[in-house]
């Protein structure tokens, strides 16, 4: 039972969508009613940035942080709870999924890259900085949002492999469950990379 509650907690705080609110609430906009519709961060700045820029990098900033939160949050409480580390990777996939299907939003969400980078924090940190390393170079030197984020994904998932060959739970099942959920949501932004038309972030 106290397992199924700490389920609940995970999708539901997941499923906090930041960057609406944020949008919402400090300029006045419905972020899903423009963009990409989508309510990260990265749409948040380029929204934004339209009507103001230097408030658009703070909002954008702090969308990211506090989607990143909420997935660390939700598992570091879970950890210090007692919780097995079984129950903390469902806990950690359920917090993505609570991201990209928020049930605040009629099931609809974000990409769940910030929310990865949460809950991966607190179970493999090292291959989150490898990812962030990734992510860094690719945004610096491609400038191309999506393909940033799937390729630091991906690298930081085939990390664990070195980084942690030997996860608690005797498997890696988990880490591709939440890369796949991921790669889903960017289902229309891979569409864009192959044709040809996915935009630089400018």
């Amino acid at each position: 039972m106290s397992n199924i509650i700490w389920y609940i907690i995970a999708y539901l705080v997941g499923g906090i969508p930041f960057g609406y609110l944020i949008a919402k609430y400090a300029a006045g906009i419905n972020i899903k009613e423009h963009g990409s519709g989508n309510i990260g961060a990265t749409n948040v700045l380029r929204v934004l940035k339209q009507k103001d820029p230097k408030k658009a990098k703070k909002l954008a900033a702090l969308t990211l942080f506090l989607d990143a939160f909420k997935g660390a949050a939700v598992v570091l409480a879970a950890k210090f709870a007692g919780v097995c580390d079984a129950t903390l990777w469902t806990l950690a996939v359920l917090a993505v999924i609570g991201h990209c299907f928020s049930p605040f939003l009629k099931f609809e969400g974000g990409k769940g890259v910030a929310t990865t980078a949460g809950v991966l924090l607190v179970l493999v940190p090292k291959a989150v900085l490898v990812a962030l390393v990734v992510w860094y170079l690719m945004a610096k030197y491609v400038r191309i949002s999506s393909l940033s984020s799937l390729t630091a994904i991906i690298v930081g998932i085939a990390s664990t492999y070195i980084l942690y060959p030997n996860l608690s739970i005797q498997s890696h099942a988990p880490l591709w469950i939440i890369a796949f959920i991921v790669i889903y949501k960017h289902k229309e932004n891979i569409y864009r990379l192959v044709t040809g038309q996915e935009k630089r972030v400018v």
